[in-house]
């Protein structure tokens, strides 16, 4: 909205004003604003003094900060430029808001009825971002103190494309300047100044106030995207003081030139950037909405279930049978576990039919186009077929990946898998994945790429060789060639930090860390957890989060465990389950054979495959080595 900034003056108080023409108005920038300097010096509110409104260009500032006797121009240049006669009708008519004359073609460089409008829609949506916003601290965890203690970097938003501001975080990075409140301040009202970020983290930026040069001393972390970051010439636009920061007030003597020098030619955030947070923040399912959603307790079928709650786009969906809505589950809106009612029986996947027979007051489908859409698939030549073998990441076990057979072919290049060597007599622990799902891969795909392959339960003859299984079994490897074979340029490198959903209890998102890439399939290691809570997920997974989304979205973020949790894993494997259960009040972590075990007792547990189907952006080849 604004591109250009004007500085300061010498005592504490500031002002700013910008620079542009109407054309710059309508479209907006798609890279970030540079900060321009016309030349002219304005002050701006220091909270003690009353206001004034310049009669020239529309600037709102201190009155005794203003120039002449009468207070009516901001500056020498605005008095002399309004002493004109003929001039003087067409700039009264323009500030009411009037469409100004030809003769005053001239001065239409501030273009303030048009800046104004657009600000007051800017504000109003700062003003409803700011009652849907609540952040939820996690006591004796803060992500700042965490990243700066240790040195750690966190992955960029950009990687997280079903995230709020994935796709247009722009060029948001270290150097770009804000308007913040001011802590360092005696005044009595609520005081701005201008920081630079000094490190991302995610959403979280490290901030250090314009003055301040090398001294770090009050630099504080803070969410990019929360409602008190703006940017430059937001305070000038909407008369709230910017006073510099007391600690550094006897650096300068003339702070409207430090500004100037400093200001110029730097850049700030997108004059729309508060609306497009908002923007990305809204969900289009809703609560009482119906989907089809994969059976916790039985994973080879679905249920119906009803939207309960929408965090983040995060969705709390309760089975329609559960009376008493504690029969639930945790998924993300883009889960390739959610589907529209009647998905079950059009590609032939089984589903338990509800008890109610007769849908409830209120409730209603959720329209199928709302669901995350799959590639489309041509399986009428060369084509998966029953009995092939293949490797599959176990959803049991999310840090396994396993000897996998396909068990039935579906309509819509759907296939259901089971795991050798531990599957359900009845097939009730088999799985659906899609022909293009980033979870099934070809045989050899962890030998060539260094992966530990669990073989079939009670399989003797170690190390694992699929050459000799596959003609043990009389069996046949799936083509590779049908296996999907595209990696998107995702960003992620080892060691990067983030918030990751647990997916053996979906309902907890945890401090995670990215500790082993393979192509597009990525390890989460739970920060303070053992590796065997690893879980390999997918790069365009919906249930990956940037730093600071659990405090943006108002989610509870799980902080790495406790030295306590930790002292007590290293005792048994017992202990270890039930330290974590403890901490999260949540299901128990069990390994693949313990929850069939439960299974078979008739007990529930908690799934979620760390998968997405969405189509990527980019290619790469599997290399699998054929024996003989």
């Amino acid at each position: 909205m604004f591109d250009g900034y004007d500085s300061c003056s010498e005592d504490t108080s500031s002002s700013s004003s910008s620079d542009e023409s109407e054309e710059e108005v309508a479209p907006l920038p798609s890279s970030l604003p540079i900060i321009k300097n016309n030349g002219q010096v304005y002050t701006y509110p220091d909270g003690k003094s009353g206001m004034a409104t310049c009669e020239m260009c529309g600037m709102v500032g201190v009155r005794d900060a203003f120039y002449s006797k009468t207070k009516r121009f901001c500056s020498v240049s605005c008095s002399r430029s309004y002493s004109s006669n003929s001039k003087k009708a067409s700039i009264l008519a323009r500030l009411q808001g009037k469409p100004p004359t030809k003769k005053a073609k001239v001065l239409q460089k501030q273009p303030l009825v048009a800046k104004l409008a657009a600000y007051a829609q800017y504000q109003a949506t700062l003003q409803n971002q700011a009652k849907t916003k609540a952040a939820v601290p996690v006591e004796g965890f803060s992500w700042g103190n965490y990243i700066n203690s240790n040195s750690f970097t966190a992955a960029p938003v950009t990687c997280f494309k079903h995230a709020p501001m994935g796709t247009c975080w722009g060029d948001i990075a270290e150097g770009v300047r804000v308007e913040v409140p001011n802590t360092d301040c005696s005044l009595p009202t609520k005081v701005f100044w201008i920081a630079g970020i000094v490190k991302l983290a995610g959403y979280n930026a490290l901030l250090r106030y314009e003055g301040f040069e090398n001294d770090s001393s009050l630099d504080f972390w803070c969410n990019i995207c929360g409602s008190d970051i703006h940017p430059v010439g937001w305070c000038a636009t909407s008369g709230k003081p910017l006073v510099p920061p007391r600690s550094i007030q006897h650096k300068y003597t003339n702070w409207k030139a430090f500004l100037v020098k400093r200001l110029t030619g730097a850049k700030t955030l997108p004059p729309d950037f508060s609306q497009k947070v908002s923007e990305s923040m809204q969900y289009p399912f809703k609560t009482s909405m119906r989907v089809e959603v994969v059976d916790k307790t039985h994973l080879c079928r679905t249920r119906v279930a009803v939207v309960d709650s929408v965090v983040g786009g995060r969705l709390r969906l309760v089975y329609e049978e559960s009376e008493d809505k504690t029969d639930d589950f945790w998924c993300h809106m883009y889960s390739p576990l959610i589907h529209h009612i009647g998905w079950s029986r059009s590609i032939g996947h089984r589903f338990k039919r509800s008890d109610i027979t007769k849908k409830q007051d209120g409730h209603f489908d959720a329209p199928s186009h709302l669901f995350m859409k799959v590639k489309e698939v041509d399986a009428a030549g060369e084509w998966f077929k029953e009995g092939m073998k293949l490797e599959a990441i176990d959803p049991l076990n999310l840090s396994a990946i396993c000897v996998a057979t396909i068990r039935k072919v579906l309509a819509d290049g759907y296939l259901m898998i089971g795991i050798d060597g531990s599957e359900a007599a009845d097939g009730s622990d088999w799985f659906c994945y899609h022909a293009t799902s980033p979870s099934i891969f070809p045989v050899g795909f962890c030998e060539i790429n260094m992966i530990e392959l669990t073989p079939p339960r009670g399989y003797a003859k170690l190390p694992f060789k699929w050459f000799d299984y596959l003609r043990e079994t009389d069996s046949i490897a799936a083509p590779v060639k049908l296996f999907n074979k595209e990696v998107p340029n995702h960003g992620f490198h080892v060691g990067m930090k983030l918030e990751a959903v647990d997916l053996m209890e979906p309902r907890l998102v945890c401090v995670a860390t990215v500790t082993r890439i393979i192509h597009r399939l990525l390890r989460i290691h739970f920060d303070g957890w053992e590796d065997e809570y690893d879980q390999w997920v997918d790069c365009e997974s919906p249930d990956l989060y940037p730093v600071g989304w659990c405090q943006l979205t108002g989610y509870q973020l799980q902080p790495p465990a406790p030295q306590s949790s930790r002292d007590s894993q290293s005792s048994s494997s017992k202990q270890k389950k039930k330290a974590k259960s403890q901490q999260y009040k949540g299901h128990k972590k069990m390994t693949s054979l313990q929850l069939k075990e439960e299974l078979l007792d008739g007990e529930e547990y908690s799934f979620l495959q760390g998968t997405s189907d969405q189509e990527s952006n980019g290619s790469a080849s599997y290399y699998i080595k054929q024996e003989p």
